[in-house]
């Protein structure tokens, strides 16, 4: 068995960008092992049309390592399109170049493995070592960093997935025929737009009818103001670490639409093409928004699904037929199976989550040197920004600093534009200052 510094199971964006600044520290050994085999980020979720919501600077490594050989615009000129590119002006990218850009940074390092299930994570006390036992052989480690990423989301009273039932992050996978029938998009976030959007405009056929059922009250644009996008800095998610549970509960909820809402292009988009087909070319409407719905029950008549729909302001029901039903109602956490050795050792929050520091090492009555990390498993404990991409770079640099004795990565940022926390002590200190001036005067 080979030991190494650093082992990250599970190759998604965050440890992929871990793998990128890890590659280039001299003397520490890492390697990252991924089920799939080989690199793929959400191949079900790549609908035409469909754009980041974060800058293509938040890239990988840049806001740490600008010079980083895996940065996107180097990414740019590797591809030969940085001129290209500078002149369609694009403040974000399309998903799917962003998937390209993570593929062709996959594909350039050096420590990672596909085609490892990893089946087991063991702890030696006396070797003072993680054992990370895969499908092909046996691995050791200082330190581990969990990026697994989460599992699909669906309401309770979905109970089989087929080509009439799925999942949107299956949309490209299944590409449904959707010519001719009645169709129904269910949660109301950035991905049911995309959908929405996608089917409206016949991407794969014209259907007869399309419906877009969501919890919330409204198609609400997400909040890209620039007071807003202070939560997305490693001050903010310092602040908020340090609040109390109740109050990082309410904040969470007060913050959503930071990250949940959909663009306000999108939105334009969707309204511009409804009026197109039924204001200008005055087609009978075949489409339409409900909104203040959860769905209670999905029940199969004939070829079709019945859907019983709860109206969350009115307390009325209703009941919706449709041909095909496609659940955008994202993603939840869940535990591997492949920690249980080490389970009973990991201390947990009220709601059974890991309880996640600011260096996104997880709490666990093991040795110091040792450490358990994790990535996109700490929103409650680290705020709006932790499953973001926003903070990629930032993240992985923290943690191989955690990981590394010689923190290889500066980090220090000019103070922000906010005070986020009461600072009692302020008016007394400028009172003392003030007071030996004037003694001194």
């Amino acid at each position: 068995m080979k030991t190494y510094d650093f082992i990250g199971i599970g190759i998604g964006p965050f440890n992929l960008s871990v793998a990128a600044l890890a590659e280039n520290i001299e003397g520490f050994s890492s390697l990252f092992l991924e089920r799939k085999p080989h690199f793929a980020w959400h191949p079900g979720m790549m609908v035409p049309d469909c754009y980041m919501q974060t800058s293509f600077l938040k890239d990988l490594v840049s806001a740490v390592d600008p010079t980083n050989r895996y940065s996107f615009v180097n990414y740019l000129v590797k591809r030969k399109k940085f001129y290209r590119f500078l002149t369609t002006e694009q403040r974000t990218v399309s998903r799917e170049e962003f998937a390209d850009y993570l593929c062709w940074a996959a594909d350039g390092l050096s420590n990672l493995a596909f085609g490892q299930a990893v089946e087991q994570v063991t702890f030696d006390d006396d070797a003072k070592l993680f054992d990370v036992k895969t499908s092909q052989g046996h691995y050791r480690a200082r330190h581990v960093c969990l990026g697994i990423g989460k599992q699909i989301n669906l309401p309770p009273c979905v109970t089989e997935r087929s080509d009439r039932c799925f999942h949107a992050s299956e949309m490209m996978l299944r590409t449904p025929a959707l010519g001719g029938k009645r169709v129904t998009i269910v949660g109301g976030g950035q991905s049911g737009a995309d959908l929405f959007l996608n089917i409206f405009r016949g991407e794969w056929g014209q259907p007869t009818s399309l419906n877009w059922v969501s919890r919330r009250n409204n198609y609400n644009a997400l909040d890209e103001a620039a007071f807003a996008n202070e939560y997305f800095t490693p001050e903010y998610l310092e602040s908020f670490s340090s609040l109390d549970e109740k109050v990082r509960h309410r904040l969470l909820n007060e913050q959503r639409m930071t990250s949940d809402g959909i663009t306000q292009e999108s939105l334009l988009a969707i309204y511009r093409a409804m009026y197109h087909k039924f204001e200008v070319l005055r087609e009978k409407p075949w489409a339409h928004l409900l909104p203040s719905r959860s769905v209670t029950a999905v029940t199969p008549v004939g070829d079709a699904q019945r859907l019983t729909l709860q109206h969350c302001l009115d307390d009325g029901e209703e009941q919706l037929d449709a041909d095909v039903v496609i659940f955008a109602t994202g993603y939840q956490a869940a535990r591997p199976a492949f920690l249980a050795p080490v389970a009973h050792r990991l201390h947990v929050d009220d709601d059974e989550g890991f309880q996640v520091n600011t260096d996104f090492t997880l709490n666990w009555d093991g040795p110091q040197q040792n450490s358990l990390f994790a990535v996109n498993a700490g929103m409650h404990s680290l705020g709006i920004a932790e499953p973001q991409l926003s903070l990629m770079a930032w993240r992985a640099a923290r943690i191989l600093n955690r990981a590394h004795s010689s923190e290889p990565f500066e980090l220090a940022t000019t103070p922000g534009v906010i005070q986020w926390r009461s600072q009692p002590d302020a008016a007394a200190s400028h009172e003392r200052s003030a007071l030996t001036q004037t003694m001194q005067f």
